[in-house]
């Protein structure tokens, strides 16, 4: 028997909203710790992984681990019909086929349940190891989000690189080129305005525009988004979920293509 109980449901319906895209069909893992999602986008390009911990649940019932197949899409629909203020519990037994969601308004005076079939879905579990990052940068999501939007409009890959001037976004398209270059600044009113680097070695990386985009559909979830550099590794895309977990986005740089000067 599961049984999970929300309070702050609107940020489950965000959580969903920044995986959607991304993911069509995936595992939610529940146990005894938490309730999480680990799952790569179509073309196997980009991983997601979600923890939510069972702490910050008011109500957090798992009598033995369960894997639970969900259409994102379909689960996203459900969980639209909730309102921002409702209560959202999520019911299943064990060996069950479908998943209930219940909706309470804070007065208690409006309760609505959807029922949703559950899937099949082969997936392998991905270990992730703990790495030592080159640079990582902490900075107003917004401003992440911001830049990303502004990138794509002239380039389809952001080059991210790690100084000990800042960090610096570029791109470059038919139309021209692009540079974003960010300092660090910590002597700021609001913590989640800081822009903080850490650098151990300085990095050069790039990446699709396009996914850096779709990661940013989490930005509601967290002022500050994380983004950890190496230069063989994938960068990690970070934005905390609440005090409860986070979502981290996985995705591997690309490699630049050699001209063939030959040609």
């Amino acid at each position: 028997m599961l049984e999970l109980r929300l309070v702050q449901g609107s940020l489950l319906k965000k959580v969903l909203e920044s995986v959607k895209d991304l993911v069509n069909d995936a595992n939610f893992d529940c146990s005894s710790t938490g309730f999480s999602l680990q799952a790569m986008d179509s073309s196997h390009v980009a991983l997601v992984s979600l923890l939510l911990r069972s702490e910050g649940f008011e109500h957090y019932r798992c009598d033995r681990n369960l894997s639970m197949g969900m259409n994102l899409g379909n689960m996203s629909k459900m969980l639209k019909c909730a309102g921002n203020d409702d209560i959202i519990t999520i019911k299943a037994d064990d060996g069950g086929d479908t998943v209930t969601f219940m909706f309470e308004s804070p007065t208690q005076d409006k309760i609505a349940d959807f029922e949703m079939k559950l899937m099949d879905i082969d997936s392998e579990h991905l270990g992730i190891p703990d790495a030592e990052y080159h640079s990582i940068v902490r900075m107003p999501s917004a401003e992440f989000s911001r830049i990303c939007k502004d990138l794509s409009s002239i380039g389809d890959t952001v080059v991210i690189s790690v100084t000990k001037e800042g960090v610096k976004f570029s791109t470059a398209g038919d139309i021209g080129t692009a540079n974003i270059v960010l300092r660090q600044n910590t002597t700021v009113d609001k913590p989640e305005d800081a822009i903080v680097i850490e650098m151990n070695e300085p990095v050069s990386l790039s990446f699709a525009l396009r996914y850096m985009n779709s990661f940013t559909k989490a930005t509601p979830l967290s002022d500050t988004v994380t983004i950890s550099l190496s230069s063989e590794l994938p960068v990690v895309v970070e934005y905390k979920v609440a005090e409860m977990g986070y979502i981290r986005y996985y995705l591997a740089p690309k490699i630049e293509e050699e001209e063939d000067t030959n040609a």
